[in-house]
């Protein structure tokens, strides 16, 4: 019950509404006046008018080409815009309101898409593909090519049949957007110069989260930064191809760092022939396969500072017979590793904390159950110039795998941790196959090999 001051105070606030109500009567929202005030054109003064099912592609082509020529920022308000076959003209500056401003798609031909614009801007806008049909010469919901300055801010973008985002030959940034349900992945980017990918949310996407590729090896210096991605299939099957959460292929000099990433299909972080990359900060949950890797064809990896909480394989940094050279595996935690993959493993198996195999420095990690190996150094003769220096490794099969195969390259295995491990400290193997003892215990004669001052319990 309202007693009488509670009363009076209802009714002034009452009373204060209906004056606020009288006074805007037949004037446009704030908003509008804030993008009026911008010199942004209001969209439903040029006939866009929202709600229903009707089609408004032509009015919506329409008004983009108009601004474009005058150079304007368009405001769109609240409402329901369903469009197809948009192709955004030379200069487009597109705003809504935040979870209010929704496009969707129609399913003829194209959604939202460009080639050779100067400058493309969405802000607060709800992109809903309605995971219908993309014609075939379309990659994604968003599909852009040549653009000289692209910037996607505060939008969500769900339910596209293909990528989310597709930047070919695109220069700029995606912010703090929410990305979910594409059927490839999320963000695909190739070719990219400066790209920023940061403070964006990305989730149930169909074969990977964020795709930075070139088609031929080189500089890409894409940063990648801050984003929380989750459950990553792999639709696609494969062994790699597919399912990771952060994808980098042939691009190099790209920055993956304080990224939160989780329920991978495969890896939460895969750089595949990418150069001088640079994987920190990191948080990777739950991966189906390796949780970082840097494979094939690369020069220069530093990987540091990360967290691996439950994978198949902790770290890999590999493929010296490819060429894959040149690390730095530094004050990693990796715990909680499985034996079993999403394949039938090759060997020597699933349940390895950190791999390594040339010109590489390995210090300062801490690994915790890992079934088969702690660490495991070189693959055959694929072994060359590596240190493994100052870890702790814990509830392993055996705590240090190195190859002694006739060939391998110069290795110091010194002041390591290592505790409660089954079948040795530091052994020799020749592939998959155990041939020394414990070198830790007995220490080494073998030419190049190293092992000294470690503590095995």
């Amino acid at each position: 019950m309202l007693d009488r001051r509670r009363f009076l105070g209802a009714s002034i606030g009452l009373a204060a509404g209906a004056a606020a109500s009288s006074a805007f009567a037949g004037k446009p929202l704030a908003g509008l006046e804030t993008a009026a005030m911008r010199g942004s054109i209001n969209a439903s003064e040029l006939g866009l008018g929202s709600g229903g099912l009707d089609d408004k592609s032509r009015a919506f082509n329409r008004m983009l080409q108009k601004a474009s020529d005058a150079d304007q920022a368009v405001f769109i308000p609240p409402g329901v815009y369903v469009v197809s076959n948009i192709t955004l003209p030379k200069r487009v500056r597109l705003t809504g309101v935040p979870g209010a401003t929704r496009i969707v798609h129609g399913g003829d031909g194209h959604f939202l898409a460009g080639e050779g614009p100067t400058r493309i801007e969405l802000s607060g806008l709800i992109i809903d593909a309605a995971n219908r049909w993309l014609g075939d010469s379309v990659q994604g919901a968003i599909d852009l090519r040549s653009v000289a300055r692209f910037v996607m801010d505060d939008c969500e973008l769900v339910g596209a049949s293909k990528y989310g985002v597709a930047l070919e030959r695109v220069s700029g940034r995606i912010e703090n957007c929410d990305i979910s349900g594409a059927a490839e992945a999320a963000i695909w980017s190739v070719e990219a110069g400066r790209m920023r990918i940061a403070g964006n949310t990305i989730s149930d996407c169909g074969n990977g989260g964020i795709l930075v590729h070139k088609w031929q090896p080189g500089e890409d210096g894409t940063i990648v930064t801050g984003n929380r991605i989750e459950r990553i299939l792999a639709r696609n099957g494969g062994t790699g191809q597919f399912g990771n959460g952060v994808n980098v292929f042939r691009a190099g000099r790209v920055i993956v760092s304080d990224n939160q990433i989780s329920d991978c299909a495969f890896s939460a972080i895969r750089c595949n022939s990418g150069s001088n990359v640079q994987i920190s900060g990191n948080n990777c949950a739950r991966s189906g396969e390796t949780a970082i890797y840097s494979e094939f064809a690369f020069e220069g990896a530093v990987i540091a500072n990360n967290i691996v909480d439950g994978a198949a394989n902790g770290v890999s940094v590999v493929n010296f017979n490819e060429g894959g050279r040149m690390s730095a595996i530094t004050g990693n935690l990796v715990r909680n590793l499985s034996a079993t993959g999403p394949y039938p493993a090759d060997a020597p198996g699933f349940g390895v904390g950190v791999t390594v195999e040339a010109d590489a420095t390995v210090s300062g990690n801490v690994i915790e159950g890992a079934p088969l190996y702690g660490m495991h150094l070189g693959w055959g003769p694929y072994l060359r110039n590596v240190v493994a220096t100052g870890n702790v490794i814990r509830d392993a099969g055996e705590g240090i795998a190195v190859s002694v195969v006739e060939g391998v390259g110069p290795v110091v295995i010194s002041d390591n941790i290592i505790d409660r491990v089954k079948r040795g400290g530091v052994v020799g193997h020749r592939w998959s196959d155990a041939v020394t003892g414990d070198l830790a215990v007995k220490g080494s004669d073998l030419p190049g090999l190293t092992v000294e001052r470690n503590r095995v319990s």
